[in-house]
């Protein structure tokens, strides 16, 4: 297959490995993780004292992953014209038949579905949706779209975000992944370039959906990445973002964060994902999003392919051939929007 191929798979893959890396310590800060685990290097079962991972299997992901294929196959459906509505049906038909979604569906996310059920147009239900969920689940949009048209690809982000995080906050930290992701697949190796795309992208987003107090998404990514270029050991360089930029609910926490550990990885998908799980805070949120960019980078080698068997047997996925359909798509995609 193609290298865009493989750079979609490696993408998809490195969703999965990041949120299920990050699982067992999600919402668990620095101290309480070092004191259970000391350090987490490999894929663990959800403790039984974490009330949002208790339970899972080594290996199994959370709804990042899953909301993340729901946007993919919403985007196949669609030609790559995402509807708000379908989007929004299809995450409320998994949360109502999954008993994970009772833990792990996020607090924009289950505020605008109170909304709409009530008669709220979808262009308002989300119009305090200011957190990680439009973010984490975005790069299904980075696979198709062109990061070099910004205003097209920031249009497309904004269409998935409207039910559910249309604000401004929300949508500059989508368009941030999402053009990384896009950045990556066009075959782009250098972090410092796939940064600016995203800054760029999140100060784009920044002007789209509802205003809220809080602070500016690009701004927050540069600072968190020139703490990654510190000749910080690892464990200060964790203690620094923790500390500093925040790795909680908010996009301009996780966003920002989720840019600083991909760099400090170097682009690794594992290097990556185990940074992601001990720096405490949204754990697997932040695996999702940084180790999507990675395996973007690297591709489906970038996954060991041991690790890439586990995750889809655990998890009953078959990334193979929803890379192949978005490989498609996005030929089509770009083919439309020349």
């Amino acid at each position: 297959m193609s290298e865009i191929y493989s750079r979609i798979l490696g993408a998809l893959l490195g969703v999965a490995a990041g949120d299920a890396m990050g699982m067992p310590t999600e919402m668990w800060s620095q101290k309480r993780i070092k004191n259970r685990f000391g350090k987490v290097s490999e894929f663990l079962p959800g403790p039984p004292d974490n009330e949002i991972s208790a339970g899972l299997a080594a290996g199994e992901t959370t709804d990042d992953t899953i909301v993340t294929v729901l946007v993919a196959e919403t985007l196949l459906e669609c030609n790559g014209r995402p509807d708000a509505i379908k989007i929004v049906k299809k995450i409320e038909k998994w949360a109502q038949n999954n008993p994970k979604s009772k833990t792990v569906i996020g607090p924009s996310t289950r505020r605008a579905f109170a909304l709409i059920a009530n008669g709220t147009p979808v262009e308002e239900a989300g119009r305090s949706g200011d957190t990680n969920g439009a973010a984490m689940r975005i790069s299904p949009v980075g696979m198709i779209a062109d990061w070099r048209d910004l205003p097209g690809l920031v249009d497309l982000v904004s269409q998935v975000c409207l039910p559910t995080h249309n604000t401004g906050t929300a949508i500059s930290g989508a368009a941030a992944v999402a053009a990384a992701v896009s950045c990556a697949i066009d075959g782009e190796a250098s972090l410092d370039v796939i940064t600016a795309a995203a800054v760029d992208a999140a100060r784009l987003g920044s002007q789209r959906g509802y205003d809220v107090c809080g602070a500016s998404v690009p701004e927050r990514l540069l600072f968190a990445v020139e703490l990654a270029k510190h000749r910080f050991s690892d464990e200060e360089f964790l203690y620094q973002l923790y500390s500093l930029v925040g790795t909680g609910l908010p996009a301009n926490e996780t966003v920002p964060s989720a840019f600083a550990l991909m760099y400090r990885a170097g682009g690794d998908v594992m290097t990556c994902a185990r940074l992601c799980a001990n720096v405490g805070g949204d754990t697997d949120t932040l695996g999702a999003i940084a180790c999507g960019i990675c395996g973007a980078l690297g591709g489906e080698k970038a996954v060991p392919a041991e690790i890439s068997e586990m995750l889809q047997r655990v998890n009953g996925y078959d990334f193979a051939v929803l890379a192949e359909h978005l490989t498609e798509l996005r030929q089509k995609y770009r083919s439309d929007h020349q």
